[in-house]
């Protein structure tokens, strides 16, 4: 007979276990229904804001390198990395950085509103001539 009563206390366990696993979930789930969350609209929804996609731009002597080359519309932050010698900074979409200095990093965060080309440029006198420029897509 011990090894009856073993089985039933195991099942009960299992029972007890499951029992918990499905108020956790049940749990989850009212919570995003209470936040409004659904698969028609994600949790970033909630908040109101979409996610900012990153890029990083390295800034050197004298070339500027994206990590991407097209992005979607909506908000955008722009990690500057400058890893050259001289100061820089950089314009999308009208927007302008600071100066950054050598060795010195940075933000610049843009809202693109529409598809396109967006050219991007150091503004500092000569630097755009000597190739510190380019062109950012922006997709629906």
């Amino acid at each position: 007979m011990p090894a009856v009563e073993i089985g039933v206390e195991r099942r009960i366990a299992v029972v007890r276990r499951f029992s918990q696993l499905f108020l956790v979930a049940a749990l989850a789930v009212v919570t995003l229904l209470v936040l409004g969350a659904s698969p028609a609209r994600p949790a970033a929804a909630i908040t109101g804001r979409a996610q900012a996609t990153q890029v990083t731009v390295v800034m050197k002597e004298f070339h500027l390198v994206l990590s991407v080359r097209s992005v979607h519309v909506g908000p955008v932050t722009f990690r500057l990395v400058n890893r050259g010698h001289l100061s820089h900074d950089f314009k999308i979409a009208g927007k302008k950085s600071a100066v950054i200095a050598p060795g010195k990093h940075g933000l610049l965060r843009v809202r693109f509103r529409k598809a396109g080309r967006y050219p991007y440029r150091c503004t500092l006198p000569g630097h755009a001539d000597a190739g510190m420029k380019g062109v950012l897509k922006v997709t629906r």
